[in-house]
């Protein structure tokens, strides 16, 4: 920010009777602040604010996580008073205990998946493939002598059984 921002900034505080009350920081030291409602020059009431003063100043690089959950929270109004330094160290030591338990937890059940896997398999089958499933020799063990038809080259009583049998006598 330049001087006249800050200029600026200075002058209408100063005239908007706003009263900024710094209520924490955190451990990226941003700072937390609350403005109660008040009344402006113009006799209007403005509406209580909580605003964070980031310590990295510049927007571009604010990244999610540089605020903590219990400050966002008060922030967005979700939680009426602000964390306390006790209680984002619980929160920190209890996400801390929640990660390692479940990188444990993913450990053993890769274990134990791994283990009944190798219980559970049984080893692939050879098996052997003899032409396409539309042929009509497939899964026969042997070509067979008897004529076949696709249905359109059939012409009735043209074969004869080999061994000089007739069936229609």
């Amino acid at each position: 920010m330049g001087w006249s921002q800050n200029l600026f900034r200075v002058l209408w505080r100063a005239l908007s009777k706003e009263v900024k009350e710094q209520v924490g920081t955190d451990r990226f030291g941003n700072k937390y602040y609350y403005i109660p409602e008040y009344k402006n020059w113009r006799g209007q009431t403005i509406r209580e604010k909580r605003i964070v003063e980031s310590a990295n100043k510049r927007e571009i690089d604010y990244e999610v996580g540089d605020i903590p959950t219990e400050w966002e929270a008060w922030i967005r109004k979700t939680r009426k008073t602000p964390p306390t330094m006790e209680e984002i160290m619980k929160n920190e030591k209890y996400k801390e205990e929640i990660k390692m338990k479940t990188k444990d937890f993913y450990e053993k059940e890769k274990l134990l998946r791994e283990e009944s896997n190798k219980e559970h398999l049984v080893p692939p089958v050879q098996t052997q493939i003899k032409g396409h499933a539309s042929a009509p020799d497939f899964g026969k063990e042997e070509s067979s002598v008897a004529p076949t038809s696709t249905g359109k080259t059939f012409q009735p009583g043209s074969w004869m059984p080999q061994d000089g049998k007739s069936h229609n006598q």
